[in-house]
């Protein structure tokens, strides 16, 4: 009998090692003539064209969470640039106040010596250091005292006119009480007609009053008032108030007379103290004291002298 052969189910091909030295030697054959003839290139452009959509999807979460990164990587970039851009903001906002502030200070100085010129009288230059601690009295504390030679009863002004007067003297310090202030009295004079009268600090809502004028006294809103100088304190002719306003009463004999005064006093820090007429005429005393009795010293010392050379 013929042995019965089994038939094959799968059909064997080559073994795998065979197919990879084929495929091996068709792609290095694919690779070599390529890189010769370039015939694969359109083919390789359109895959690429074709395979544009896929890459896209595949990098799309990378991109997106490249971005996001990106996104809060700037705002807080931003943030952090806006900050530092606040504070040199700042900065150069408090540099230019104080060179304005500088500046104003520097114009106020050089107002005030023009004033001390004007005012043809020795004057100290001086700094409000504070106010005064009585909520009820305008005084102010300034950086002048005995050791600089004030004394008290020396007029103080600025460039706009009579801010006060000193009221007490300290060695390093003085008190100058303000115009407005209820104790101060200054003798003035309308600059229109030159009538003469004194001004009373109000001792609130920083203005003075004329009191014990008649009701038909002729003065006028708008009057400028200025020192008389016949108290030998201030010197004649600084600008002291403008009259505010006028009123009379029927009850009364007296006009109520309210003037704002001229002198920045709430706005300065520096102030001149003028030294008074009668300051002067006792150091003018004191310097001729010094000098007759130097001369009378010096007679002395001659007559000695000579007598000493008659008794030979």
């Amino acid at each position: 009998m013929d042995q019965q052969q089994t038939p094959r189910f799968f059909i064997h091909g080559p073994s795998p090692f065979v197919r990879v030295i084929v495929f091996s030697t068709l792609s290095l054959l694919l690779m070599a003539s390529d890189s010769k003839f370039n015939y694969l290139t359109p083919v390789r452009d359109a895959l690429t064209v074709a395979l544009k959509p896929l890459q896209t999807l595949a990098n799309s979460p990378f991109v997106l969470y490249r971005n996001i990164g990106n996104y809060f990587i700037s705002k807080q970039s931003l943030q952090d640039e806006v900050e530092v851009l606040k504070k040199q903001a700042i900065f150069q906002s408090i540099q230019v106040q104080a060179i304005q502030s500088l500046k104003n200070e520097n114009d106020q100085l050089r107002t005030l010596m023009e004033a001390a010129k004007v005012a043809s009288q020795p004057a100290h230059l001086a700094e409000i250091m504070y106010t005064g601690r009585d909520p009820f009295t305008h005084k102010v504390i300034v950086n002048m005292g005995s050791e600089n030679h004030v004394v008290a009863g020396q007029a103080v002004v600025d460039s706009a006119g009579i801010v006060g007067q000193v009221t007490r003297v300290f060695p390093y310090t003085s008190e100058v009480t303000l115009l407005t202030d209820k104790s101060l009295s200054i003798p003035i004079q309308v600059e229109r007609n030159a009538l003469r009268a004194i001004s009373f600090g109000h001792g609130r809502d920083n203005v003075v009053n004329l009191p014990y004028l008649p009701a038909n006294v002729d003065i006028q809103k708008g009057d400028r008032l200025v020192t008389s100088g016949i108290d030998g304190i201030y010197p004649a002719g600084l600008a002291v108030a403008v009259v505010d306003s006028v009123k009379t009463n029927a009850s009364s004999p007296f006009a109520q007379i309210i003037a704002k005064p001229l002198a920045g006093i709430q706005n300065h820090r520096q102030l001149l103290i003028l030294s008074s007429d009668t300051e002067n005429l006792i150091a003018q005393d004191i310097q001729k004291t010094l000098t007759l009795d130097a001369q009378k010293q010096l007679d002395k010392k001659q007559t000695s002298a000579r007598s000493g050379d008659a008794k030979p």
